[in-house]
């Protein structure tokens, strides 16, 4: 378990709870999730995460968790039960805050009335739905379980519910798309007025099935995914959204509470199979194999791995964290924290400074909007090995 300060008053702690079933794998996907109804596989889980989370409550008195965020895999496929259990089971163990966020990750396919109904009463307040696409033979090629309709459905279905802070996923750079499609699909997502969106390009990453095969996706070139990206920045803006992060857009400051929690390196705790945790010394990961995770918390213990981290690990860390987001590096705490590696990189801030990509502002170094096009070679740059 991470080692958390027993005597922290009311510092902030956010909790995140993997999923790991879906009704089936896409083609791309390389979190761990299995596509499973086994009951029997979601009772054991059910009780093993419910015993993660007591025993960890037990370590964390004096936090306060302001968010929580149920992922996966797909939480709505594992149903409604299951998940107010957990939910029910957190607020017993942590001292949950009464507006904390609360957020599920859903897809179209699995999303019912009676799920949404009861998830709400059961005090979830926020929805991520994963919509991907706009093009029903672009979500079949991807692997998805739905249609596009049935993601308009689903959205519909989630506003009668009473929710008010809905995110879509999008991705783009998807095999056949091009700029065109791509606009287009922004132009018809926007329409639905969600609070938040997130906009993701394709990685193939290996291990997944698109990787066997990836030269035959047709996917599109470097370039075209750049414009792809400034043409999601443009739509976004001129709807009233702001991008907070180089693939998150919020309107009327609804960010997401969670994530960004993770960039502004607060501690977490993450239940459930190869889920992460953080202490602000260390970063802690479960085991990638639910039968383990079942098992040993049936035995009272827990596997996973731990790295301690270095004070070169924390900048690298802080430095990839902070300039992904609109808040940037604090330069105070740069030259504070972080004196040692800061002078090594000086002159490499000063070139992009030069170049219109980096900018200060009130104290803070942050990436340019032509800048997150090439926010890899900044971040690449200012790492110290």
């Amino acid at each position: 378990m991470p080692i958390l300060n027993k005597r922290a008053n009311k510092t902030p702690l956010g909790l995140y709870v993997h999923v790991p079933f879906c009704r089936s794998k896409c083609q791309y996907c390389d979190f761990y999730s299995m596509a499973t109804k086994d009951d029997k596989l979601m009772d054991g889980y059910l009780d093993a995460v419910c015993d993660h989370i007591k025993e960890a409550g037990e370590l964390a008195p004096g936090y306060k968790v302001d968010s929580v965020y149920f992922g996966g895999g797909t939480p709505s496929f594992f149903g409604a039960d299951g998940l107010a259990v957990i939910l029910t089971t957190i607020r017993r163990n942590f001292d949950v805050v009464p507006d904390a966020e609360i957020s599920v990750e859903c897809n179209p396919d699995s999303v019912s009335d009676r799920l949404l109904h009861r998830l709400y009463a059961e005090g979830f307040n926020r929805v991520s739905l994963g919509v991907q696409s706009d093009d029903d033979e672009i979500l079949k090629k991807l692997g998805r379980p739905h249609t596009y309709a049935q993601a308009a459905t689903a959205y519909q279905r989630i506003r009668k519910a009473g929710f008010r802070n809905v995110s879509i996923d999008l991705m783009y750079g998807l095999p056949g798309q091009d700029l065109q499609d791509w606009q287009e699909t922004l132009d018809n997502v926007l329409r639905l007025n969600p609070e938040h969106v997130s906009c993701y390009a394709l990685k193939i990453e290996e291990g997944t099935p698109f990787y066997d095969y990836k030269e035959m996706l047709n996917l599109p070139d470097d370039e075209t995914q750049a414009d792809m990206y400034l043409a999601a920045v443009e739509a976004l803006r001129s709807r009233g959204f702001r991008q907070y992060e180089i693939s998150n857009f919020a309107r009327n400051g609804k960010y997401s509470r969670h994530n960004t929690s993770y960039w502004q390196q607060n501690p977490y705790i993450g239940f459930g199979p190869s889920a992460h945790s953080y202490d602000l010394h260390s970063r802690q990961w479960n085991t990638a194999n639910l039968k383990t995770y079942i098992n040993h918390l049936n035995e009272g213990t827990l596997s996973f791995e731990k790295e301690e981290l270095k004070p070169v690990d924390l900048y690298n860390e802080y430095v990839m964290t902070s300039l992904r987001t609109m808040w940037g590096m604090e330069k105070q705490k740069l030259e504070g924290d972080y004196t040692v590696f800061w002078e090594q990189v000086q002159e490499q801030v000063r070139k992009y400074e030069r170049s219109g990509d980096l900018v200060e502002e009130g104290g803070r170094w942050k990436i340019c909007e032509t800048g997150w096009v090439i926010s890899d070679a900044i971040l690449s740059d200012l790492f110290v090995v």
